[in-house]
């Protein structure tokens, strides 16, 4: 019987694994909604912006150019990794840190590599093998565009004091709640459109002048680009968290039944034996 009761206590257990399981995936599915919705809105806003800068820059002339269109030799690099502040969302954190680790390791190996960490989880993990620059963990705690424009401004200071010849963005794009995008995206300096593209693209009149124009948007287009990347590593994270809990609420469901089935067997078994030890007893007593 004690091992009945060691069954017992696994189905409880389970069970209880499973009911925390299933709420975390609609606490979860009823967060991404109104993730997913904003990240929706902003897209079309934040890509466009980007493009007219790219495009507005691939006319400017050498002289007087904006610090944050300055080519230079790639020897300091930023990598801005975003991830979440907790777990329990499947290979949301891990991909990100993998993808950061690679950049670092492989793509500009030789080269000095920082990392700026949004989200507490990369942040522990990617402070134990690159050196970290600055670290932005309580960003998610109330998630504004104030907030990130902060970041944005500090990493945009920093290559603007060549302090970095390049900054890129690590983060999870989403694609719908079972789909993340490990996505690496140039943050500085911008990449213009060269000229002869851009002219057969857009023509602009400017008022009062190309630069001053370009001068005026060009931070708030870095601070939105970064924003929007938040915005998709939000959706991402919850949707990945809602897809793992699913997968886990399965995987409870399924131990739980066969336990069921074991601890009917065991128990099936228990009464068999009882019986024949039953019997036994009366005919030895009869003989």
């Amino acid at each position: 019987m004690a091992n009945l009761k060691e069954i017992r206590n696994r189905i409880a257990s389970v069970s209880s694994t499973m009911q925390i399981t299933s709420a975390m995936k609609m606490v979860s599915a009823a967060k991404l909604k109104k993730a997913q919705d904003a990240i929706t809105a902003m897209r079309p806003y934040a890509n466009k912006l980007t493009e007219l800068i790219q495009n507005l820059s691939g006319g400017l002339d050498g002289e007087g150019q904006n610090p944050y269109i300055v080519q230079r030799v790639e020897e300091k690099i930023l990598i801005i990794a975003i991830t979440s502040n907790r777990g329990l969302c499947g290979a949301f954190n891990s991909n990100i840190i993998k993808e950061t680790i690679r950049l670092a390791k492989e793509d500009y190996a030789g080269k000095t590599v920082k990392v700026m960490g949004i989200g507490k989880k990369g942040g522990d993990i990617l402070s134990k093998t690159l050196p970290i620059k600055s670290r932005h963990d309580a960003i998610y705690d109330d998630l504004n565009f104030g907030k990130t424009a902060k970041v944005a401004l500090e990493a945009m200071d920093a290559f603007s004091e060549t302090q970095y010849d390049k900054v890129l963005l690590v983060y999870n794009r989403f694609k719908n709640a079972a789909t993340q995008i490990v996505t690496t995206e140039q943050f500085l300096p911008i990449v213009a459109v060269e000229d002869t593209v851009k002219q057969s693209s857009a023509d602009y009149i400017y008022e009062p002048s190309q630069t001053a124009i370009i001068d005026e948007l060009l931070p708030k287009s870095l601070k939105m680009q970064l924003f929007k990347a938040v915005r998709d590593s939000f959706a991402s994270e919850h949707g990945a968290r809602m897809t793992a809990m699913h997968k886990a609420t399965d995987n409870a469901t399924e131990l739980r039944d066969q336990l069921k089935l074991t601890y009917n067997k065991a128990r099936q078994a228990a009464i068999t034996n009882e019986i024949l030890e039953i019997v036994g007893g009366a005919e030895a007593l009869n003989n």
